[in-house]
């Protein structure tokens, strides 16, 4: 979607959020004024259509004063009924006027993403928006929303994509892809590299594939980068799961090309903060491999030794995620990181938890950087509830043949799955699990069905906002 500046001789629908009715006039013709002041009270806080067609006018009059986060979102949710209403009219364009108009226009822009790329008749399913107009002021208050949207898109588009064309070495093109978009750069390890590193966490869900696993490292390291050590964050990249030998019921395998949602959030966040030229020196790290139970596979009962040298009594080949994140979390140590955030779909303990209502947060890090991300959660609505994180959980994980086992039983699952990545991290840390949110069944709001994008948002408020 394309975003315009909005000029007094603009020809087209519009959209106007507004508090009074004297703010209308200028925008209004008398009949659409008069609509307004006689169902204005019936439709406060929602789209009041009061001219239909190709120069439909719709607006929007806000209630009473509420928290600026809550409005923020609220108006999200606006956007994004205010582009059903376009769409279902076939309009391709809308200008957005009035007051809070750069998240009225984000709401917009997610909510009118659609993954149409298999669909034989694509074209004629596609949305008619295409191009939003807003007023100057606010098109340089909408450029960073917009900057991180398109990021969410993009990982909406990498979620969203089966694993027959997103294997892992897929993923690390299309995050090659990204960096010459946007600028950051970008080393892709393959086997052989993975084999020198001793990353055995990684190798060893990758045994049961076909396809080679990857390690794929990205930069952004600006000039005027504020920090002196960097900030790392690392992506879950399992680009399908089946669970391996401990294989997944059917009715809960047909969405597990959503298991690099993780991956999927840092590609998009790397993406959006160099685009954005954000003043951060950040890396990304992502560990890639698919999870099958070919004939090679890691059997349950396994103990395989990750980069740093920790022995692993592998239990559950399904929980696979926090053995390929082990070898990214070790990998991590070399940049003597100020702060290390992974993200990923990792627990259905977390997603039983707190649905897809928000994040599973925890970690060690200092009391402050968790307070900022959960305040930029709070901003940008993929809120975090942090967790506890006590060393009690560490017993769960003990192992009598080996430093640990790779599941902690069935109690305090997104726990004891934290507490294992944080035995190979020596720096800050703060894990996310993103299970519940990232991949939704049916539509929310402006996040669609499928793949969310959930976290780029979050993670671009949060370096946008870090000091």
């Amino acid at each position: 979607m394309k975003i315009t500046t909005y000029t007094p001789d603009y020809n087209g629908s519009m959209a106007i959020v507004y508090t009074d009715t004297q703010e209308l006039s200028q925008h209004l013709n008398q009949a659409q004024l008069d609509r307004v002041s006689a169902l204005g009270e019936k439709f406060e806080e929602q789209w009041l259509e009061v001219q239909a067609g190709t120069d439909s006018a719709w607006v929007y009059k806000l209630g009473k004063s509420i928290d600026a986060d809550a409005r923020a979102e609220k108006m999200r949710q606006a956007g994004n009924k205010l582009v059903l209403k376009a769409n279902a009219a076939h309009l391709d364009r809308i200008a957005i006027l009035g007051a809070h108009v750069p998240h009225v226009a984000e709401g917009a822009i997610l909510g009118n993403y659609q993954f149409l790329r298999y669909f034989s008749d694509s074209h004629k399913r596609k949305n008619a928006m295409a191009q939003l107009f807003v007023s100057k002021e606010d098109e340089q208050a909408l450029a960073p929303i917009t900057i991180a949207a398109m990021g969410t898109l993009f990982a909406r588009e990498l979620v969203n994509t089966p694993v027959i064309d997103l294997t892992a070495t897929d993923l690390a093109k299309q995050a090659k892809e990204a960096s010459k978009r946007h600028g950051f750069s970008i080393e892709v390890l393959e086997k052989k590299q993975i084999e020198s590193l001793k990353m055995g966490g990684l190798l060893a869900v990758n045994y049961g594939s076909t396809e080679p696993p990857v390690f794929i490292i990205m930069e952004h390291k600006p000039k005027h980068a504020t920090n002196e050590k960097p900030l790392v964050l690392v992506g879950k990249g399992v680009v399908y799961d089946t669970g391996g030998l401990s294989l997944k019921p059917s009715n809960f395998m047909d969405d597990m090309k959503s298991d690099m949602g993780g991956a999927a959030a840092v590609i998009g966040a790397m993406s959006a903060a160099a685009e954005a030229n954000l003043p951060v020196h950040i890396i990304g790290l992502v560990p890639a491999t698919d999870n099958r139970p070919g004939g090679n596979a890691v059997t349950p009962g396994d103990v395989i030794t990750i980069s740093d040298g920790t022995s692993v009594e592998v239990m559950n080949t399904d929980a696979e995620g926090r053995l390929i994140l082990s070898d990214a979390l070790v990998y991590a140590k070399r940049y003597n990181p100020e702060l290390v955030i992974d993200l990923a779909t990792l627990t259905g303990a977390a997603a039983r938890a707190i649905g897809r209502y928000a994040i599973v947060g925890m970690g060690n890090a200092p009391k402050e950087r968790m307070l900022a991300l959960q305040e930029s959660g709070y901003r940008t609505h993929e809120r975090v509830v942090e967790f506890p994180f006590w060393d009690e959980y560490k017993d769960l994980l003990k192992s009598p043949i080996a430093d640990m086992k790779n599941i902690g039983g069935a109690e305090a699952g997104a726990i004891t799955a934290g507490k294992f990545l944080e035995h190979f991290t020596d720096y800050p840390y703060i894990h996310l699990d993103i299970a519940g949110p990232a991949f939704l069944k049916s539509r929310a709001g402006y996040q669609v069905e499928g793949g969310t994008g959930i976290g780029v948002r979050l993670l671009f408020d949060f370096i946008n906002n870090l000091k």
